[in-house]
């Protein structure tokens, strides 16, 4: 990122922030994804300049350090817990998933899909993907990954991506078959409809996840209701609320992309038969309940305000109306609470901006059992302050406490889940909104035996 500033008659007339390129990602641009033109008017001088809203000058703490293969961190409940590097020479990992046998499959948002084999980052990535995913800024690209529940017999993979649109951008689900490193008899099963009917309506940067139901059925996040959080951001909050369009949506799918009889606005007039709830703003993590079933998903706020979720079918969540955040002007939201709207079970003040999700429910680490984990990407905007979040819940659901672990490496962690094994595996980003180089790494959490 460079920054240049030009003085005349002691007056500044002209302002220029130019954007490194990211090779293979298009132009690494704002916290909104975008370049945008400025006129800058002053006398008779005309300035015209791409000009971004990431910071100009990279400030705050130093990058942090992996180790070379483990560390043995402190935690509250255990007072020893092994950090393994599993894995490096990934390229913005965003998701993983297991495969019978233990070996899994990680999405790199630039649209590759890779395979962890025997412990092994495979080099080669699996071929046969969608040759359309959009990765032209920081929040698009291929996203999450999930393989069906009788994936031993049918061997269908699930993928989500952002397309490009002439105005905007949607969410793909697409599956395919896992032959060997080959994804075969690709197929799209859905497309987000984002735009609440007016095609002129540009939508960007919808995050999405995917987790699979008992009952067979897929979850699926859909994003991008912002408010308009950068100047020349479109701004698309009311679509949240808007039941002809699914951003800001949890879906409900059949496996096969169409829409469940029983969803809760299937036989409602105007609105889309896949929404399960509503008024969410950009939901980065979704799990479920262990016993329950029931689909928990964290949501970034603005500045605070970042949310877990415990959802209901039809349930309304608020956004824009409520909200324990403040604009990125520092202005409070008018209200917190309204009746009628559901509360979330944890909030966060400052953000932490959640990314991944996992109930642990495995017995290698007996005292985190049936404990929360997300991962966090940054605290209160400030760069290099990402960790994993571990969440107590009591009896009726409430929380109980909370405590962050793996602080000291100064990593975005962008996945949490837990293996076959009964472990926990991580994957952190390679990179921030702001250009900021971090190490794009799979991990492993593992017990110290004495």
């Amino acid at each position: 990122m460079i920054l240049e500033t030009w003085w005349g008659g002691g007056f500044v007339v002209g302002v220029a922030v130019t954007p490194r390129r990211n090779p293979g990602l298009g132009d690494l641009t704002t916290n909104s994804g975008r370049v945008f033109r400025t006129l800058l008017f002053t006398g008779t001088m005309l300035v015209v300049t791409p000009f971004t809203f990431a910071q100009s000058k990279q400030t705050g703490l130093p990058e942090g350090e992996l180790p070379e293969e483990s560390r043995i961190i402190a935690a509250h409940e255990i007072p020893e817990v092994r950090l393994v590097v599993v894995a490096r020479g990934l390229s913005h990992p965003w998701s993983l998933a297991f495969l019978p046998g233990g070996d899994m499959l990680i999405t790199e948002r630039g649209g590759r899909l890779r395979m962890v084999r025997d412990g092994v980052l495979v080099a080669e990535p699996v071929s046969g993907l969608p040759t359309d995913i959009d990765a032209s800024d920081f929040y698009s690209g291929l996203m999450d990954v999930a393989i069906h529940p009788e994936f031993a017999r049918n061997r269908l993979v699930y993928l989500t991506y952002t397309r490009a649109l002439d105005r905007g951008e949607t969410v793909v689900l697409v599956r395919g078959r896992l032959e060997g490193m080959a994804l075969t008899s690709v197929e799209e099963i859905f497309v987000a409809s984002l735009t609440g009917g007016d095609p002129n309506r540009p939508v960007h940067d919808s995050g999405s996840r995917l987790a699979f139901a008992p009952d067979g059925t897929l979850f699926m996040t859909i994003g991008g209701a912002f408010e308009g959080d950068y100047p020349g951001d479109p701004k698309n909050a009311d679509l949240a609320q808007n039941l002809a369009s699914h951003a800001g949506k949890l879906l409900r799918l059949n496996a096969d992309g169409s829409p469940p009889d029983d969803n809760p606005f299937v036989d409602e007039a105007d609105s889309l038969p896949e929404i399960y709830s509503l008024r969410h703003r950009n939901q980065m993590g979704l799990a479920l309940h262990p016993e329950t079933g029931q689909p928990f998903a964290t949501e970034h706020g603005m500045q605070g305000g970042d949310e877990l979720n415990a959802i209901e079918p039809g349930g309304n969540y608020g956004w824009p109306l409520v909200t324990y955040g403040r604009r990125y002007d520092g202005r409070r939201v008018e209200r917190v609470w309204q009746e009628g709207l559901q509360e979330p079970v944890v909030f966060w003040v400052p953000s932490i901006a959640p990314s991944g999700l996992t109930f642990y429910d495995g017995d290698r680490f007996p005292a985190w059992k049936g404990n929360v984990f997300t991962g966090a990407m940054r605290v209160g905007r400030i760069a290099r302050t990402g960790h994993l979040q571990r969440i107590v819940l009591g009896e009726t659901g409430g929380e109980l406490r909370r405590e962050s672990l793996l602080g000291e490496f100064r990593q975005r962690i962008r996945d949490v889940r837990q293996g076959p094994d009964g472990l926990l595996y991580l994957l952190t980003d390679g990179q921030d909104p702001a250009g900021r180089a971090y190490q794009p790494a799979l991990l492993r959490l593992e017990p110290v035996s004495r």
